[in-house]
């Protein structure tokens, strides 16, 4: 960035998205607000999602404007703190810095209850790619190494833990029953689908992804992960 330069720096739509989930979550959900870091993108998690008076077209363009709003003292708060600008203008910003900066356009994501509200903002298509962290290289896909799990760079408990007892297929409700969470709707976007989004697991009839048969496999990667383990246990006894 040059001096004189009108452009925030790109730090801003990462602060413009931790900021709307604190602003806008429920505070009767005992669900934290939920930020995960992989190599290839930073992800918001916070519940629940846009009030149903917003469009979610509008809102990927930065032109939704909500008829009502959660937590207002929270949001005079966070003005007060120059956290935020105001109603409405965290979306636009977030869009704005991303392009910009010359990074992918940003990604808003709800499902029709609106139970959720998870921002993707993607890395720099510079900084991606085996070298953003260590890596274990399995064909032409990419996993993160073993030895990482418990970092903002590798699976979490949960997912370690399906990764370990994974049969040959699984169904959903196994999976759940595996970390002994109950409600789907968390479970498929805290657990399973950045599983799948990281190419360790795949889903057994991917055109039908809802389809009542659907079950899940783990990929060559994920089954080379936990390879690694293995060699490693042998190894370190750990």
């Amino acid at each position: 960035m040059t001096l004189g330069s009108t452009m925030e720096s790109p730090h801003a739509a990462i602060e413009e998205a931790v900021v709307n989930a604190v602003y806008h979550r429920s505070y009767e959900i005992r669900e934290p607000v939920e930020v995960r870091i992989t190599a290839d993108e930073l992800v918001v998690l916070s519940f629940p999602g846009p009030d149903r008076s917003i469009r979610m077209t509008d809102l990927r363009v930065g032109k939704a404007v909500s008829r009502r709003y959660r937590n207002r003292r929270i949001g005079e708060f966070l003005k007060e703190l120059e956290l935020t600008e105001g109603r409405s203008t965290g979306i636009p910003k977030i869009l704005k810095v991303m392009r910009e900066n010359g990074s992918p356009a940003p990604e808003f994501e709800s499902d029709d209850d609106r139970s959720y509200m998870l921002i993707r903002l993607p890395v720099h298509t510079w900084a991606a790619g085996p070298n953003a962290v260590e890596t274990l290289q399995v064909g032409t896909k990419l996993a993160p190494s073993w030895h990482q799990v418990g970092t903002k760079l590798a699976p979490s408990h949960d997912q370690v833990e399906i990764l370990k007892k994974f049969g040959k297929t699984a169904a959903l409700l196994n999976l759940m029953a595996i970390t002994g969470r109950t409600d789907r709707t968390k479970f498929r976007h805290q657990v399973l689908n950045p599983l799948i989004e990281a190419g360790l697991v795949e889903m057994t009839l991917p055109d039908k992804p809802r389809s009542s048969k659907q079950k899940y496999r783990l990929t060559a990667a994920g089954r080379a992960l936990l390879e690694q383990h293995a060699r490693r246990q042998d190894e370190t006894g750990v």
